[in-house]
């Protein structure tokens, strides 16, 4: 078969349909058949063809035609038979679309498919019986079967003839739909008792390369004496019928008339098209009434060519015709479909932009057929009409993702119709973030409280930002922004968590150097370029009681004993002296109250709460001692309170002279009394290092011993208990461990000098050899109890062996 291809190309300027191509191939090309090079035709660049995602969208149609990216060109995907596809519809053509992406284009291409001579007329009996009178006259009609030639053009249906000619010529009657009516005429006159029985052959031939034909044997009974035809009342019958119409719905009547009597003046009614999906649709009663017996679809077949016959009992027959015109019902709701979609597109998208390209089709005509489409209300979206049937939906205001991150546009596509019929179809846009907002904090400055001494490191607050980006744009760094504090930079002061924003000290505060200090805090967010704000800080450092009072007076040089003199003829409420102090700290913990803690005769002398002034509460007598030591207190009123203390050496005398000479034996009492404490602490020193001493001693037997045990007890010489020297007299107290001496020193706490004793002797025994050791123990812890009573002499007692 030779091929041939006829390329048509014609372009148009339509936004988003950018290009339309058409194309003319035969049809039964084989599987892999060029069609085209689209990317030449088109003036594509063949990358883009990969870039965009090139693809064929057929809508409904099955697809016969497939994209070969690489090449850039069209191919055939399957066999084509234009019979099955298009019937006898003229021209054949294959519509589809070829759809790029980034950005969104369509280019509708358009192939027609050219018939070729692949058919061969065909009857759809093989012979064809006629019973005809002798009677009948030249020029009698007999209505053939037409042969039915799926081709079109010069390759369908072109002529008939019939063999042998003797009696039958054929003559063809050129119809309205373009078919032939074949019709047998009777040329010379019949005579049953010559020729009961003639064979005719009718040949259907077609116009193609190489020509094609079909036969049918036809069969002719000479009968007699028929001599009238029926006779329809019209040549052509119109009639028209609902779409839908329900199966036994009468469509017209049609009648013929017979002037023979009896029999041969009985008409029956046939329908001719037996080849034609027409007998399938409709049958004829005797009565003459086309009835449906299918299904009527308007947008499948509009008008049907029925050929219908009249014949008599004699044979002789009349033909006609019905023009059966299809009228339209709104039953057919509009088709969407979507060509290309965005999935999702950037918040900063300009107005106009193209989100989808879809297209719409409703089959039916006129008003029924004419399709509005609309998309809900309150979006930042519009529907606008391209050109043949494709609509695209755009944006038509500006998009932001904090307000909606996401929408679903329903589109609704309704028919002008009675009653309208409509179709929806439903899209989800995600709206991409942009880095356009900033992070803001939650409030326009900030304070914070730290307790002096703090632990560096020690969080002292949270700042937070918020932004209302999403994804990496949304993500918070929060930086120290560089700036000093008394000269010395703030991030030696404090450090900002880049992640959670949590400022830590870094060093240990002192309320006293520094109260309060601000600095700056930037929070940034990840966008590109990011964006950020600030905010101020304020650190303010709260007291804590960590300063005791300091005493300025009187001041405590350690050489003097006397520091006030106090005449024996001052009255009450005589001003001693006054103790000054400060606190460094601030607030309560630098309320200073003051206390006499000790003094020789506390009815003597008083201290001012407040001021600290020491003052005389009664009237000095001669027996008051002339030296008197005062011991104030001064406390703060911290939590927990910090104080400190000051001797007043106080003098009650009248004279100079008189303190001097007391002023002399106070200072031999206490020297005697520094040589005392000297001598016990040296006793206690080598009591502690004798008892230590004894309690090794004796652990290191015991274990000695009980290693001995064990020896013997693993061997196998018989046990011999062993005893240490003497042991007998030890336990029957006649052995040389009999005497005890008793060592007590003695010290009180109101006596100038300290008393000891030595030399008591006992007569019983103090040191048992239990093998346990128990009572040896027992008597040292008893000893050692002694030792350890505060409130008891200092005793220490020597077990001398």
């Amino acid at each position: 078969m030779k091929r041939q291809v006829l390329l048509f190309i014609s372009i148009f300027c339509l936004s988003p349909v950018n290009g339309q191509v058409t194309y003319s191939i035969p049809e039964e090309m084989m599987k892999g058949s060029l069609v085209s090079n689209v990317v030449q035709d088109l003036g594509l660049d063949p990358r883009r063809l990969k870039s965009g995602k090139a693809r064929i969208y057929t809508g409904d149609s099955a697809q016969y035609i497939e994209l070969n990216r690489e090449r850039g060109v069209l191919l055939v995907k399957g066999k084509i038979d234009r019979e099955s596809l298009c019937r006898q519809t003229t021209p054949c053509a294959l519509h589809f679309q070829i759809t790029l992406e980034n950005p969104l284009e369509l280019f509708p291409v358009t192939v027609e498919i050219t018939d070729i001579n692949d058919n061969a007329p065909v009857f759809q009996k093989e012979e064809r019986r006629f019973e005809i009178s002798e009677s009948a006259v030249i020029g009698s009609k007999f209505l053939l079967e037409k042969a039915f030639d799926p081709d079109i053009e010069k390759n369908g249906l072109q002529t008939y003839s019939l063999k042998p000619s003797d009696h039958f010529l054929l003559k063809l009657h050129s119809q309205s739909d373009g078919s032939k009516k074949v019709e047998m005429i009777l040329q010379k006159p019949l005579d049953r008792e010559e020729l009961e029985h003639i064979s005719l052959v009718l040949t259907a031939e077609d116009g193609g390369e190489p020509q094609m034909t079909g036969t049918m044997l036809i069969h002719v009974t000479v009968l007699d004496a028929n001599d009238n035809a029926p006779v329809f009342s019209k040549p052509v019958y119109k009639a028209t019928i609902t779409e839908n119409s329900v199966n036994g719905t009468v469509v017209t009547v049609v009648s013929a008339s017979d002037a023979d009597k009896g029999s041969n003046g009985k008409v029956t009614y046939v329908i001719g098209n037996s080849m034609d999906t027409v007998s399938k649709l409709f049958h004829i009663n005797s009565q003459g009434e086309v009835i449906l017996d299918g299904t009527i679809d308007y947008e499948k077949e509009k008008h049907y060519h029925v050929d219908i016959e009249a014949v008599d009992q004699g044979g002789l027959s009349d033909s006609s015709k019905i023009i059966i015109d299809v009228i339209d019902v709104n039953d057919n709701s509009p088709v969407v479909n979507m060509i290309s979609t965005s999935g999702s597109i950037p918040e900063s998208s300009a107005q106009n932009t193209v989100v989808a390209l879809m297209s719409v089709n409703d089959p039916d005509s006129e008003n029924n057929g004419k399709v509005n489409c609309v998309i809900n209300e309150n979006l930042p979206f519009e529907i606008k009409f391209t050109s043949n049937n494709f609509y695209s939906i755009l944006t038509n205001s500006e998009l932001d993702r904090e307000r909606a991150s996401e929408y679903t546009i329903t589109v609704t596509c309704s028919d002008e119709g009675v009653p309208s019929l409509s179709s929806s179809v439903t899209l989800t846009l995600q709206i991409s973030d942009v880095n356009d907002n900033a992070p803001v904090f939650e409030r326009s400055s900030y304070e914070a409280y730290i307790v002096e001494n703090n632990t560096p490191g020690l969080s002292i607050f949270t700042v937070k930002a918020i932004d209302a980006d999403w994804n990496q744009n949304a993500r918070v760094s929060y930086i120290l922004e560089d700036s000093s504090v008394n000269g010395v930079p703030v991030s030696s002061y404090v450090s900002v968590s880049a992640d959670s924003g949590v400022i830590h000290a870094v060093r240990s505060f002192d309320y006293e150097q520094i109260k309060d200090f601000h600095f700056r805090v930037k929070a940034q967010d990840g966008g590109s370029p990011p964006l950020s704000s600030n905010v101020t800080v304020k650190i303010l450092i709260q007291d804590q009681n960590d300063n005791p009072p300091q005493v300025l007076y009187p001041v405590q040089t350690g050489g003097s004993v006397v520091g006030e003199m106090v005449p024996r003829s001052a009255d009450v409420g005589y001003l001693v002296s006054k103790v000054v102090a400060v606190d460094v700290d601030s607030g309560q913990n630098a309320w200073l109250s003051y206390k006499l803690q000790k003094a020789a005769d506390r009815a003597l002398f008083e201290v001012g709460l407040q001021n600290g002034e020491i003052r005389t509460i009664r009237q000095v007598t001669d027996k008051d001692p002339v030296n008197q030591k005062l011991t104030v207190i001064v406390e703060d009123n911290g939590q927990p309170s910090r104080s400190a203390t000051v001797i007043v050496n106080v003098a009650v005398a009248d004279s100079f002279s008189e303190v001097m000479s007391e002023f002399t034996d106070f200072k031999q009492d206490k020297e005697y009394n520094d040589n005392l404490t000297f001598y016990l602490v040296l006793a206690l020193a080598v009591v502690s290092f004798l008892f230590i001493t004894c309690l090794v001693v004796i652990i290191s037997v015991k274990i000695y011993r009980w290693r001995q045990s064990r020896v013997l007890y693993h061997s196998n010489l018989p046990v011999i208990p062993y005893y240490p020297p003497r042991y007998s007299d030890t336990l029957g107290g006649t052995g040389t461990l009999q005497h005890v001496y008793n060592y007590e020193v003695c010290r009180t706490t109101d006596s100038r000098k300290s008393d000891c004793k030595f030399g008591r002797a006992g007569s019983q025994n103090v040191l048992i050899m239990d093998p346990s050791s128990t009572a040896t123990m027992q008597r040292i812890q008893s000893e050692k109890s002694i030792l350890d009573e505060p409130d008891s002499p200092l005793e220490v007692r020597l077990a001398v062996i």
